[in-house]
């Protein structure tokens, strides 16, 4: 009889120990922010595996790091500085260590308050320059630290309203199956195309060069469908998601839906724009109309259908993220200085929420 209620006991203790364990995964991430206010910097975080948000602490002290991104090894985390000092804006390289980041490099990214870094499978590196107008590309080493600046690719022209006098490039990204770089300037309202001479290290333009988005779109942001055939190209000013398509190595816009719910009549901007690897739904952000628009995608065209708006719990989501398996999204709400999670369903698309945490105007959450 002992022996019975020493091992009842003993199952009991391990239970409560294995969900405790169950309890304590947790995936972490980094949080960028605007350091005006409390903010000094960059941040890491944790998302627990029920969705619960958790503050781990400042990881690295830096100007304005509105934008992260990470190498494909996951080793480094490049961070742009938005700022203007003289003209230019800065880049930093960090190796990424358990709870902290070291800084490998510093650079110039040839122009005005970058807001926007990517890096592709060559370790090749691109700084969209907002104030700029225009594009620096760098290079990193294996080990994560950052050449100096090789070269900037200038936009010119500008579009048809207040915010479109100069270009302001506010985004550039590689082309996942193609050697082809697409640079978003909200200003000159257009896709800019390039591809980057490998001898020369520096960007240069396609035949066709351009593509223009409807007057007064402003474009902003994209995201690439996993079939890697549509490009869903997110515009700040009119508050549209552009299907944009490919044929005879022309790109051309074959559709346009409001990411706004029509009875709204308030100002309010896009900023954010993403895609699960499944291709199902797209999900795009209101400043504003303070939501996550959510779309279903046609898989036989790829036209939008709007799904719901999700409230973001918060004023300005200017980013949002997946989590690695897709299950949350994890929006950062600038302007109320919180971030929040919500569980997502994979067969709806709609979207729960789960959990917040306090953050000093936050703007970027990389995982």
């Amino acid at each position: 009889m002992k022996n019975t209620i020493v091992l009842f006991a003993f199952a009991i203790l391990f239970s409560c120990q294995k969900s405790k364990v169950k309890e304590e995964i947790a995936t972490s991430f980094y949080v960028g922010t605007y350091t005006q206010k409390e903010s000094k910097g960059i941040y890491k975080y944790s998302l627990s595996s029920e969705g619960k948000l958790k503050k781990i602490g400042l990881v690295a002290e830096v100007l304005n790091p509105s934008f992260l991104t990470k190498s494909n090894d996951g080793k480094t985390l490049f961070a742009v500085g938005e700022t203007d000092d003289n003209g230019t804006g800065f880049i930093s390289s960090y190796t990424i260590t358990k709870d902290s980041l070291t800084l490998l490099k510093k650079q110039i990214t040839g122009g005005a308050n970058p807001c926007f870094v990517a890096i592709n499978d060559e370790n090749y590196v691109l700084a969209a320059n907002y104030s700029g107008g225009n594009v620096g590309l760098l290079k990193a080493t294996e080990n994560g630290e950052l050449s100096a600046l090789l070269n900037v690719q200038q936009h010119v022209g500008k579009g048809t309203t207040d915010r479109q006098t100069t270009p302001h490039a506010h985004s550039a990204w590689f082309h996942p199956i193609r050697d082809e770089v697409i640079s978003v300037d909200l200003g000159t309202n257009q896709l800019w195309f390039s591809i980057i001479d490998t001898v020369k290290d520096e960007l240069v333009f396609t035949n066709q060069k351009t593509l223009k988005m409807a007057d007064g779109a402003g474009p902003r942001h994209l995201t690439f469908h996993p079939n890697n055939k549509w490009i869903y190209v997110l515009n700040e000013l009119n508050n549209t998601v552009s299907l944009v398509k490919e044929k005879d190595d022309t790109y051309f816009v074959e559709s346009s839906i409001s990411t706004l719910p029509e009875d709204f009549t308030e100002f309010s901007g896009a900023a954010d724009i993403h895609i699960p690897k499944d291709g199902k739904f797209l999900y795009a952000s209101n400043r504003g109309h303070e939501s996550i628009a959510i779309f279903k995608v046609n898989p036989e065209n790829g036209a939008l259908t709007i799904v719901a708006y999700q409230s973001v719990l918060g004023k300005h989501p200017r980013n949002f993220s997946f989590s690695p398996d897709e299950k949350f999204i994890l929006v950062a709400n600038k302007d109320t200085d919180n971030i929040v999670s919500f569980k997502r369903d994979a067969k709806t698309g709609k979207l729960t929420f789960v959990s917040e945490v306090a953050v000093s105007l936050p703007v970027c959450v990389l995982f």
